[in-house]
């Protein structure tokens, strides 16, 4: 095949399969400052009437490519187990929304992610569906919202929708770049 006939395929490939061969754009730039080496304190709330609990992780999160990020983290959970988790984040331009998944090994549901930035681009704020704190089988809506404080800070927090269509935050995370 000719440099031409390589081009011309190359191009109708790319026409033909919308988001395939894809170029960065600035959201895609924006998930890179999350790339790194990061330990993290987080307080969750218990049961009501009890204090808050503290844990602490790690976590690295690699690029993949340009388009894409993945983190590998661990941290301590209540009884002194360690959980492992890994997350994936990419922004989806047919969508104009981020896009990802979260899963960990205390638990058999795999979270899908769907999110918009502020108007900043320090808030990243990503909508999932995961079962209710209930027990019961439902399945309750969520939000992780990852905060950009600066190039080496930033804090994820996590809440749910109560049935009163308020929001109930019941963990934070506080992150600090590895030196």
């Amino acid at each position: 095949m000719s440099t031409s006939e390589k081009d011309s395929h190359s191009a109708t490939a790319s026409e033909a399969t919308p988001g395939m061969f894809a170029k960065p754009q600035k959201e895609h730039e924006w998930l890179q400052q999350l790339v790194g080496d990061w330990t993290f304190e987080s307080q969750c709330s218990g049961e009501p009437g009890k204090p808050a609990e503290t844990f602490r992780g790690s976590e690295t999160v690699k690029a993949l490519g340009d388009l894409w990020i993945i983190g590998e983290g661990r941290g301590e959970m209540p009884g002194g187990d360690t959980g492992h988790m890994r997350i994936t984040l990419g922004f989806d331009p047919a969508r104009d929304r981020f896009v990802g998944t979260w899963i960990g090994s205390m638990m058999t549901h795999l979270w899908i992610y769907e999110g918009r930035l502020d108007a900043e681009a320090r808030i990243l704020t990503l909508d999932a569906e995961g079962p209710s704190f209930t027990g019961d089988g439902t399945l309750a809506k969520y939000q992780d919202v990852i905060e950009i404080v600066d190039r080496d800070h930033r804090t994820l927090t996590s809440r749910t929708l109560g049935a009163d269509g308020t929001w109930t935050q019941f963990m934070t995370a506080r992150y600090v770049r590895k030196s």
